[in-house]
């Protein structure tokens, strides 16, 4: 078997949605997803050229090839990262189906054929759509939301009836009643006015007011649903600890990324300073990265991409580095049916797992992307089938319909 083609698409959704499709002259072929950044699909169609007659089966040889071929730039992280560990999953979905079986099969089978998912609620109210350097945008399917004239970057100052205690109820209770039992909403943003982007503090009558919406969204659903709370990278190590220790006692599923990633000595004082559990990894790369963040005690809960972070055996390899130390993970996803169902087969296959998020219930068209409409998360769950690969088929007329104005299509 030899790959013949390596293409692309791109799908609106509420950012953009970055497939790779790997095909063989056997005609089998695989799916994959890449997240986002500027100028990947140009980086993945290079890559690509690189796999043109090789056997695809050989995912990890083949992995390791793009990576070598792309040092120095792809040991660090970012967006040629992000396009190898599409290609990978691609590869890997192309493999099991080969051989007939699920995904999770190659990775030494399931511990839970249900992966549980915590639903991503924003602040209160549904993210709308944002592009590759975080501009929003209004796509074919918004029902409104945001204005033409946005603002340029991802960093909302509060409008009225957003980021209070009363709508982060009310989100709570209503992805409560769809079935999910955890939850995780934004704490930092949109910004309070007049709030400093830049200062990294939390002046007090702030900090007030955002442990105020914590406790109004852990009482919506005591007892039905645990509750998350992410911060965006966006606070001093200090500010952050003083956030933390007002919610000890608290029963906070955990708080994210509550200092900036690039400073793992800044992460441990936070994580070791408080009983609130600290998560974070999502911009964090390759089994190396997460060494650091164990080894230094700066996390309690290991949240890598699996878009992004390396690949699906990387992503098996963070899983047992974490399991090591006695650390759960809750994978990080803000990606399509695609990337949601390759995670989740991984989450399936490995034993130290809590969650895993899924960021698009504003998205009207998320089900609608695969072959029969069926909805891929019930009652909070992913439940996973003996179906090859990752057990799905696209709807190719649904995708194009939300395709990314001039990029190819699988082209």
């Amino acid at each position: 078997m030899k790959i013949t083609r390596v293409t692309t698409a791109v799908v609106e959704g509420n950012f953009d949605w970055t497939l790779v499709r790997i095909d063989s002259d056997e005609g089998v072929y695989g799916i994959g997803e890449s997240f986002f950044a500027p100028g990947l699909t140009s980086i993945i169609r290079a890559l690509g050229r690189l796999l043109i007659g090789e056997d695809p089966r050989q995912v990890e040889p083949l992995t390791r090839k793009l990576r070598l071929a792309t040092a120095p730039s792809a040991s660090g992280g970012g967006a040629v990262l992000h396009a190898i560990t599409g290609i990978e999953t691609a590869l890997w979905d192309l493999a099991a189906r080969d051989l007939s079986v699920p995904l999770y099969r190659l990775f030494g089978g399931a511990f839970r054929n249900r992966v549980r998912m915590y639903a991503d609620c924003h602040a209160g109210e549904a993210l709308e759509s944002i592009d590759e350097v975080l501009m929003s945008r209004r796509p074919s399917w918004s029902r409104g939301g945001v204005a033409e004239d946005a603002e340029a970057h991802w960093d909302p100052v509060e409008r009225p009836g957003v980021r209070t205690p009363e709508s982060y109820a009310r989100r709570a209770q209503q992805m409560a009643d769809r079935g999910f039992t955890a939850l995780k909403f934004d704490i930092d943003l949109p910004r309070a006015p007049g709030e400093d982007l830049h200062a990294r503090t939390i002046p007090p009558a702030q900090m007030d007011r955002q442990v105020e919406l914590i406790q109004a969204a852990l009482e919506a659903v005591e007892g039905r649903a645990e509750v998350a709370f992410d911060c965006h990278w966006r606070y001093a190590p200090h500010d952050a600890l003083r956030l933390a220790r007002r919610l000890e006692g608290l029963p906070v599923l955990w708080l994210e990324d509550p200092v900036p990633p690039e400073n793992v000595a800044a992460m441990a004082v936070v994580a070791q300073g408080t009983t609130t559990p600290i998560a974070t990894g999502e911009n964090t790369y390759l089994a190396q990265g997460f060494t650091q963040l164990i080894d230094q005690r700066a996390v309690d809960i290991v949240a890598p991409d699996l878009q992004k972070a390396g690949g699906l055996s990387e992503a098996r390899r963070i899983a047992e580095l974490a399991d090591r130390s006695y650390l759960p993970l809750a994978p990080h996803n803000i990606s399509s049916p695609v990337g949601t169902l390759a995670s989740a087969h991984i989450c399936a296959a490995i034993p130290n797992f809590i969650a895993l998020e899924w960021h698009a219930a504003g998205v009207p068209f998320f089900d609608a992307m695969l072959a029969g409409g069926h909805p891929i998360i019930n009652n909070g769950y992913v439940e996973l089938s003996d179906a090859p690969g990752l057990g799905v088929e696209l709807d190719l007329e649904v995708c194009r319909r939300y395709a990314r104005p001039g990029e190819p299509f699988f082209e």
